[in-house]
């Protein structure tokens, strides 16, 4: 008869280490170092020089933060040992057929099984759909430690609800689910997590449910932007702003604060993919999901017909934003990028600015290079409003002028500049 190793030593003293330190796992792995023993790993050498000098490039902590942490930053797995609480936030993102791509996280399972001793638990933060957790990742997990899944050691999984650039919903003041894999590990990742943020914890029936609520989440807010952004494709054609009539309608109690845009990123623009796939294992086609994912991945195109239509040939073009998401680095998946190539295609002369990006890493991604000041610009027949950046939203009616011919025309597709007024002659576009 086996001997089973509860999980209860990880209450008394957790030793945790955070797996993955990009938007997810750093601030995590802060917050639970104020309180306990924190090891963090990244595979990138590059990441890891940065947070030991006290620099975050993804601007989600401040140096001061970094400095004063006791938080081990290694690449190595041997310091992993020791750790009795595993939390994998590594990213989950979909191949080029839209199919999920589990890379990354059977990779890291791969590194905590080689640390993984009895009593020990492993939490996924990563967003997965149904089954990934026990069907995937514990197995292998048990095969590359060579002990026993629910006997030797345990899983859980506690969904990430980091929002880029957020800083009034971060770790330490959300409520955070947990789900273990028995009533036991559910304490103890209460109790980890509660820790950091007054225990606000909502503990779910199971893994699968936790893993379920997560991918809907996002998946629900994708569905949501792909309605707005139908009705602003429907809108434009009737001569209408959307931002206009939303501003109408959102005086209803009950009407959502959704905007048109651009829908890229690491999560929003993924995660129904996820859902899909394991909708497609259970025999069922999701049409509702993957329509609004269509309808938002279609909007790059629909944006770029539209500015075309109001240009001469062979236009200079100034798109204002290159990130997936306005006052973030982060360049995964943005669909400004796809609004570029899509205007390059109609043959127009694209100039970038982004103050924000990384210019190395546009480069590297898209073979893009943006600029990041406006100083010296003048005479594009067009601007173009992609990103919402504190940057841009604080320019002045001289500013845009400078950039701009006489009869440029301004495609506003943020709203950026909505209040600004602009000479008569300039030609003003927006959703």
């Amino acid at each position: 008869m086996a001997t089973t190793h509860p999980p209860e030593a990880a209450l008394q003293l957790p030793k945790i280490a955070v797996l993955g330190l990009g938007y997810v796992g750093l601030p995590l792995a802060l917050a639970l170092a104020k309180h306990f023993d924190v090891v963090g790993f990244d595979i990138s050498a590059t990441r890891l020089r940065g947070l030991q000098a006290g620099e975050d490039d993804t601007g989600e902590a401040e140096s001061a933060a970094l400095g004063s942490s006791n938080i081990t930053f290694s690449g190595d797995p041997a310091a992993l040992e020791g750790c009795n609480v595993f939390i994998v936030t590594v990213p989950t993102p979909i191949d080029a057929e839209n199919r999920p791509d589990l890379q990354a996280v059977t990779s890291a399972s791969r590194t905590v099984g080689g640390a993984l001793q009895p009593g020990g638990i492993v939490v996924f933060e990563s967003t997965v759909y149904p089954g990934v957790t026990e069907d995937i990742c514990g197995p292998l997990l048990a095969e590359v430690s060579g002990l026993s899944c629910g006997e030797d050691f345990f899983l859980g999984y506690s969904p990430e609800r980091m929002n880029p650039g957020d800083k009034a919903h971060g770790v330490e003041n959300i409520t955070k689910v947990v789900a273990g894999q028995t009533p036991e590990v559910a304490a103890v990742l209460r109790h980890v997590y509660g820790t950091v943020n007054g225990d606000d914890i909502f503990v779910a029936k199971d893994i699968r449910t936790a893993e379920a609520a997560k991918v809907i989440e996002n998946a629900q807010r994708d569905i949501n932007i792909a309605f707005i952004n139908e009705v602003a494709m429907i809108f434009s054609k009737m001569g209408l702003s959307t931002h206009d009539v939303l501003e109408a309608a959102g005086t209803k109690w009950n009407f959502l604060p959704f905007t048109p845009g651009l829908v890229g990123g690491h999560c929003i623009g993924v995660d129904p993919f996820y859902l899909s796939h394991a909708a497609e294992q259970h025999d069922h086609h999701a049409e509702v999901i993957l329509a609004g994912r269509r309808i938002n991945d279609s909007m790059a195109g629909f944006l770029a017909d539209s500015i075309h239509a109001q240009l001469q040939p062979s236009s200079r073009i100034l798109v204002m934003g290159l990130t997936f998401k306005e006052n973030v680095p982060d360049l995964r998946n943005s669909k400004a990028a796809d609004l570029i190539f899509a205007l390059q295609r109609h043959g127009h002369q694209i100039t970038v600015i982004d103050p924000i990006a990384r210019v190395a890493e546009a480069r590297d991604i898209y073979r893009v290079e943006p600029i990041t000041s406006t100083t010296g610009l003048s005479g594009f027949d067009c601007i173009v409003g992609t990103v919402p950046h504190d940057a841009f939203r604080q320019m002045s009616h001289a500013e845009i002028t400078e950039l701009i011919t006489p009869t440029g025309l301004v495609a506003d597709i943020k709203g950026i500049w909505r209040e600004l007024e602009l000479p008569k002659s300039i030609r003003r576009w927006n959703l």
